[in-house]
């Protein structure tokens, strides 16, 4: 691949999919500056790595499969406290009304903190999974088989489930 192909393949990834890597990046860091910084380590390896990449792979499984890999990486690096999600922000036009907002932000704070408790591998399938990926593409990224996606996806759930009821009757 020569420096053009790079480059185009780079905004590619930079335009298109740098919304999913800074939303994975947010699954693995909670500190707004740290979650920063481990996005554009990812988007440095992304365009390390883009020489090597063959095309056996989406552009978007591949830029997933290099951001799952750094942030175990940053995880292992900075094990500390429980990480954070934010959503991104912004307002419909046809905006619900305040208490329908502060009820939908109780929910996803709810499901967020949620998810952050699940296990590292539960966390990743869950996440990926909320990013559209399918299971196939998911296995690819994680490196694991089908079946332990399968395996992991219904064990996320019942736990998020659980949390989820847990924190309903407190």
């Amino acid at each position: 691949m020569n420096v053009r192909d790079t480059e185009a393949l780079f905004d590619e990834v930079a335009s298109l999919h740098g919304p999913m890597i800074r939303r994975i990046a947010a699954s693995y860091e909670a500190d707004p500056e740290a979650r920063r910084e481990l996005q554009q380590d990812i988007l440095m390896a992304v365009w390390r790595a883009l020489p090597a990449w063959r095309g056996e792979a989406s552009v978007r499984t591949f830029a997933a499969r290099v951001a799952h890999n750094r942030g175990v990486d940053h995880v292992a690096r900075h094990a500390k406290a429980p990480r954070t999600v934010e959503l991104d922000d912004g307002l419909p036009l046809d905006a619900p009304s305040a208490q329908e907002m502060v009820e939908r932000n109780q929910q996803r704070e709810r499901l967020m903190r949620a998810v952050r408790a699940l296990p590292l591998p539960l966390r990743q399938v869950t996440v990926l999974t909320l990013e559209d990926f399918t299971p196939s593409e998911i296995a690819d990224v994680l490196g694991v088989g089908a079946n332990a996606v399968s395996i992991r996806l219904t064990r996320a759930k019942a736990a998020l489930r659980e949390t989820i009821q847990r924190q309903e009757r407190t």
